[in-house]
């Protein structure tokens, strides 16, 4: 039977079978939020011509929604010790819903972007408290494979996104994306409402103010910046993004170092497993986005698919990610994160290497196996990371470490995507130099990206050597109190 809503210690004692009606209503908010942002970028063209306006304009709608996210991700852990994480993750669904349903509504495209921010204020909040949320939740000797069922949204909705939304925009409209929110909102909300229950919330000071600001600004900031790089790495928004990102955060850690309770607790990097999990995490995150971006796009460039048609050819990677994801939880369980995480970045790295080969003349079975590896390695790989990085941290600021590495996420999904395209731009202009047919200049172009991931993903691997198992969970309880890391 589902867990009472009485309050919830962090000795986490429920078993698997108690927490599935409450992991289910987390994974459909997290679903509906993740499945939205990916969906969106298939309906520019079609809102540029409904709206009247400029691609230029209309991308807003997407950059918007990803700088809302970005500045919000941080408040998210401060929010969910002070108010209670059921609280708080149900007004963020809520607050998403509603932003879908006002999207929906817009009769011009500046009214879509300031709906949109809506939006990303709402879902910025979902993912850092749902996976702070499981964790508390989960059984100490199954919380690899609790964890690994909330990676599902994480890992499915991207692939997804682009065939759902291809489908809605061919046989309906624009608008359906936003419309399909509702249905799913108010079910994740009424679900919420009845099954998950209330975290005991944490003692928490008065709000770090200066943090509070310093942070938005640095985080949506940096993530700019290195967004606009993707079209050019001088221009006045990549420089001014990236100037005012980078002062803001030098600002932030310095402030947040000199508080006994922090915005977000910096000084948990001090500990040796955190640090490098982190950092196998960052090169991973980009190796992996990197790869999920550069497919569908070498389909539609290279090969003429349609946006829709393009997401059905990455059904593979999806259904092995699916496949996979429980696999890895419960490999973790058992081996600790070094052996699941390096097994994972060698099925990245073969996916990479297999990609780089590919040619738009081949047919689409050759796609098949690296998108399946692809798949399996993200599947292995990426929870069990994130477990790892919250197990090596005190169990009391869970939600603070989970706010951390989903604001570092979103910018290094901006740096992959960004880094990536201006390779790709200048590649094909060397290629086209050389003399070579601008089909096949593509396809070289993509091929030598790829292979520049694969070695990003060998970086990763190596690294992910250097991963220890996590301690015993008795050992892990033990560390109540931050400022024994922290400091003065």
């Amino acid at each position: 039977m589902p867990l009472k809503t009485t309050d919830v210690q962090t000795d986490r004692a429920a078993s698997v079978k108690q927490i599935i009606a409450p992991l289910l209503a987390i994974i459909v908010g997290m679903f509906m939020v993740i499945l939205d942002g990916t969906a969106m970028n298939v309906a520019l063209p079609g809102l540029v011509k409904d709206f009247h306006s400029k691609i230029s304009v209309v991308q807003w709608a997407v950059t918007g929604y990803a700088l809302a996210q970005a500045a919000v991700i941080p408040l998210a852990g401060w929010l969910s010790d002070r108010f209670g994480a059921k609280r708080v993750f149900l007004f963020s669904v809520m607050m998403f819903t509603i932003g879908s349903g006002l999207c929906a509504t817009s009769s011009g495209v500046e009214q879509l972007i300031i709906f949109r921010i809506i939006q990303g204020l709402g879902g910025g909040m979902v993912a850092p408290i749902a996976m702070a949320f499981i964790y508390r939740l989960s059984p100490p000797d199954k919380v690899g494979a609790v964890m690994g069922m909330i990676g599902i949204p994480m890992l499915l909705a991207p692939a997804l996104g682009p065939v759902l939304s291809g489908w809605l925009i061919d046989y309906a409209s624009w608008h359906w994306i936003f419309l399909i929110n509702l249905p799913i909102g108010v079910l994740a909300v009424f679900a919420g409402i009845r099954t998950l229950p209330n975290i005991a919330r944490q003692t928490v000071p008065a709000l770090d103010f200066p943090g509070m600001l310093l942070a938005p600004v640095a985080f949506a900031s940096i993530a700019y910046g290195v967004s606009e790089g993707g079209t050019s790495w001088t221009s006045t928004e990549t420089i001014t993004g990236l100037t005012v990102g980078g002062a803001a955060l030098i600002l932030f850690v310095i402030v947040e170092l000199r508080r006994r309770q922090p915005l977000l607790e910096l000084r948990v990097f001090r500990s040796g497993d955190f640090t490098r999990g982190i950092i196998v995490q960052w090169i991973t995150q980009i190796a992996l986005f990197g790869t999920m971006f550069l497919v569908p796009l070498f389909l539609q460039q290279g090969k003429g698919f349609s946006a829709f048609d393009s997401g059905l050819a990455v059904l593979p990677q999806a259904i092995a990610a699916g496949i996979f994801l429980p696999i890895g939880g419960r490999l973790f369980d058992r081996l600790g994160a070094r052996p699941v995480v390096l097994t994972g970045l060698v099925f990245v790295t073969l996916s990479a290497f297999l990609l780089s080969g590919i040619s738009a003349a081949d047919g689409e079975s050759k796609l098949i196996l690296p998108l399946a590896l692809l798949g399996a390695g993200m599947g292995l790989s990426m929870m069990p990371l994130n477990t790892h990085i919250i197990q090596a941290a005190p169990q009391n600021i869970v939600s603070r470490v989970t706010s951390l590495t989903n604001a570092a996420q979103q910018v290094m999904m901006s740096f992959a995507v960004a880094g990536l395209s201006t390779l790709l731009t200048d590649r094909l202009k060397e290629h086209m130099k050389e003399g070579t047919q601008p089909l096949q200049a593509l396809s070289s172009s993509f091929g030598d990206t790829f292979f520049v991931l694969m070695g990003i993903a060998i970086i990763g691997l190596i690294l992910s050597l250097l991963l220890k198992r996590p301690k015993k969970e008795k050992d892990r309880t033990e560390k109540s109190e931050v400022p024994a890391m922290a400091g003065r």
